[in-house]
């Protein structure tokens, strides 16, 4: 059986900007050797997997799925890019609306719009949650990137913060500290799964409301993850806990910028809502 693999970018109206994803619409047929097999062979960061909705997924008809998200090395519980170029690969087909997911971390309703020439999606996250960070992993964390301590932030303290997957937060001092990044991929990969982390989440406050962001990804397979929906959605969480935005407020994040493919996503905090909401374009590659 041949199976139709998509490719998408996410968080940029650019194909040549974002975060690539793979998408399968009909992934009916494919089990999930199969699934890691095609994620592996793409060598995107995540390819996204959609089946039919299971039993009882609230929705309108014809516009709920089961999602789910394979790297080129393993299942992924949440992946955020993959969801807004499912979502727009849906849509270009389905039309615009309401869409939702049934993933691995839990229940994801999606919207999709219209935006210029293009289609905008945006997420709604699981209920998210923060927490600290030992020390003795903390210091693990900084020797496999090989920062010192003092280039941290001190106004962004290293947290854990989960929005459907865990990323560890660590706030850089300058923009310089987070374009410099050379680390130690084995090591940081054998911390990252000890602490079942999927990306660490490296952030430098370049404004009111506009922050810089990388995400080291070696428990994926890759180096660095070009624009990651589910940090965004999870630093979202941890800027509200750390009282850095507004209970209602827009943040602007930037990503892949040093690594050649700029990407925007927004944060949406709502008063009274403790889920996270995170938007952007996405295109077709090709």
């Amino acid at each position: 059986m041949t199976t139709e693999v998509l490719r998408y970018t996410a968080f940029s109206a650019d194909p040549a900007g974002g975060n690539p994803a793979g998408v399968v619409l009909d992934a009916s047929g494919l089990d999930d050797a199969r699934m890691l097999e095609i994620a592996a062979e793409l060598g995107y960061s995540e390819t996204a997997f959609l089946t039919s909705p299971p039993e009882g997924l609230a929705g309108e008809p014809g516009r709920a799925f089961t999602l789910r998200f394979f790297s080129p090395k393993a299942e992924v519980s949440f992946c955020g890019h993959a969801t807004v170029a499912a979502s727009v690969a849906l849509a270009e087909r389905i039309g615009a609306g309401p869409l939702v997911f049934a993933t691995p971390a839990g229940t994801v309703p999606v919207s999709v719009t219209a935006e210029g020439t293009g289609l905008r999606a945006v997420l709604t996250s699981v209920e998210p949650h923060v927490e600290d960070v030992a020390p003795a992993d903390l210091a693990e964390a900084l020797a496999a990137l090989d920062w010192p301590a003092a280039d941290l932030d001190p106004d962004l303290p290293p947290k854990i913060a989960y929005a459907g997957a865990r990323h560890l937060v660590l706030g850089a001092g300058t923009r310089a500290r987070l374009a410099a990044l050379e680390y130690d991929f084995d090591r940081l990969e054998a911390l990252m799964r000890r602490l079942d982390l999927t990306t660490v989440q490296l952030v430098h406050r370049a404004g009111a409301g506009l922050f810089d962001v990388r995400n080291p990804f070696p428990v994926g397979g890759v180096v660095e993850d070009a624009a990651t929906g589910a940090a965004a959605a999870a630093f979202g969480a941890y800027a509200r806990e750390l009282g850095l935005a507004p209970q209602e407020s827009v943040l602007t994040l930037r990503q892949g910028e040093d690594m050649g493919r700029p990407g925007v996503l927004t944060v949406e905090l709502r008063a009274g809502d403790p889920r996270v909401r995170v938007g952007g374009r996405a295109v077709r590659i090709g």
